[in-house]
């Protein structure tokens, strides 16, 4: 069977199974409350090589942060040690309903589903920085969240963004 947006549900895998799920579950890193742990839905490698295949088709990432007249606009923001509020306010202001579900692409056998709000509440434990390029994406491709392993965060979007 083909993975597309409409079946990828189905390649959801139980978080034990996940290989990130130290940075969700244990201490050392972050243990997210169960409640949380419950709406991240990590899925299996051939629906996290459907994500990556997907970015890659689109070509948004050939220059960087993404192609040159993908976005209309691209907002970036700096990770700096102790500006964690001001990031999260950084990305709450991006304009996107708090309940979206976002897809995550670390690489071609790690990705996640999400919402937004906690994407936004534990930023810092979905991306290491210096280690890590995250992509977030919807399926319509009109906006594009990258995490930059040079702690650095960019979003394009081909529509006028307000706070909600």
């Amino acid at each position: 069977m083909s993975i597309d947006f409409d079946n990828i549900f189905q390649h959801v895998i139980p978080m034990e199974n996940f290989r990130l799920k130290w940075r969700f579950t244990n201490e050392r890193y972050d243990k997210l409350p169960d409640e949380h742990l419950d709406q991240l839905k990590p899925l299996d490698d051939e629906a996290a090589k459907f994500l990556w295949d997907y970015i890659a088709k689109s070509n948004l990432h050939n220059d960087t942060p993404f192609k040159k007249d993908f976005f209309q606009t691209i907002d970036k923001a700096k990770i700096l040690n102790g500006n964690e509020k001001e990031i999260k306010k950084w990305l709450y202001h991006r304009g996107l309903t708090l309940d979206k579900l976002v897809f995550l692409s670390w690489d071609d056998t790690d990705a996640m589903i999400v919402p937004w709000k906690l994407l936004i509440k534990y930023f810092d434990s979905f991306y290491y920085g210096s280690s890590d390029d995250l992509t977030v994406i919807d399926q319509s491709l009109n906006w594009v969240l990258l995490f930059h392993h040079e702690d650095e965060i960019y979003f394009g979007t081909n529509h006028k963004t307000e706070p909600i």
